[in-house]
């Protein structure tokens, strides 16, 4: 993939196993870009935990993988860790709500910006779902995190199913899918259900073209099924969505558009041996049902599947309390 200055629509890369600790302390990759040769001296470092000062002089938590890239984080509360994994092109300010509400009914509360989105390092390589598992790895080990219940929103779902089929549930104790990409979006001759590539082919097109209007667009329309009779989506949802996405590096949103649709997360699933919890909004434009959740939860042995009926996509912002009510049933279900 370094080699290639795009990611080929449909073209899925997926680097060697690099399972444990070791992967994530080994040999630093090249190709890290915009930080100068103080990023480059720092390539043989360990991972490490460190805080720096934001503009306003508020602390700002990072953790730095193996490759000099900084993953911003945020962790709120106390009690047994869960992890919240953002979606495209997002950021972990999406997770707000979610993030709140657990975090004030006993749990700790991680969620972090993946690399190339919010405040984590804009790289030019590693905008694929293997370095994204690794740089959750590099989160959870730093932060020395056990019994884990990971919850993945749209890629963010992808993320954590790259994660367990890479590093195993060692550290885990549940995971939850939340209108999520896995096992496969884009349509192939082994995946005849799925979305055909000239949708992605027409997003890629939109980013390039002017990708402000593109993430305007998704917010006003399909993300929220604000295009739906009778929806009515509040404008501070829609403009959060595209604050945040702006947030994102301009080839790192680009990439990332064949992470989450060429994948194939189906051997990752295979390797679930947690309980894990689908949820999926029926009429999700973005990644359709019968796609995602329903697909998802038939490989996953023993998956519970919940379905919100007419929901869209952004399930997030558009069914809070029901989405926080669902997750805190399933935390609370640990070790019954």
């Amino acid at each position: 993939m370094e080699d290639d200055p795009v990611l080929l629509p449909g073209r899925e890369e997926r680097q060697p196993h690099r399972a444990g600790r070791a992967a994530v302390h080994g040999p630093a990759r090249e190709g890290v870009h915009g930080r100068g040769e103080g990023l480059a001296r720092r390539h043989d470092l360990p991972a490490a935990r460190h805080r720096r000062p934001d503009p306003k002089g508020c602390p700002m938590s990072f953790v730095t993988t193996s490759d000099g890239t900084d993953i911003f984080y945020k962790d709120w509360g106390s009690g047994r860790p869960v992890v919240l994994s953002h979606g495209w092109p997002l950021n972990s300010d999406s997770w707000e709500a979610q993030q709140l509400f657990l975090a004030d009914n006993g749990y700790r509360v991680i969620a972090h910006d993946r690399r190339g989105h919010g405040k984590s390092t804009q790289t030019w390589h590693g905008n694929e779902m293997d370095t994204y598992a690794d740089d959750l790895a590099a989160l959870i080990e730093q932060l020395d995190l056990r019994d884990v219940t990971l919850v993945g929103f749209s890629t963010g779902g992808g993320e954590i199913t790259r994660y367990i089929g890479r590093h195993g549930t060692a550290r885990v104790a549940q995971a939850v899918l939340v209108s999520a990409v896995p096992p496969l979006m884009v349509l192939r001759d082994d995946n005849p259900g799925g979305v055909p590539i000239e949708v992605f082919d027409g997003i890629r097109a939109g980013s390039l073209a002017d990708r402000s209007q593109l993430y305007k667009d998704l917010a006003d329309g399909p993300f929220f099924g604000n295009n739906r009779p009778g929806a009515n989506v509040a404008q501070g949802i829609r403009d959060a969505f595209w604050l945040q996405s702006m947030a994102a590096g301009h080839r790192n949103a680009y990439e990332s558009i064949a992470a989450f649709s060429a994948t194939d997360f189906r051997d990752d699933l295979a390797e679930f041996d947690v309980p894990t919890l689908v949820i999926h909004g029926d009429d999700d434009q973005v990644v359709p049902f019968e796609v995602g959740g329903k697909a998802s939860a038939a490989l996953v042995k023993d998956a519970e599947l919940i379905v919100y009926p007419g929901a869209p996509h952004g399930i997030t912002d558009t069914h809070k309390q029901q989405l926080g009510d669902d997750l805190l049933a399933f935390l609370k279900g640990f070790g019954a």
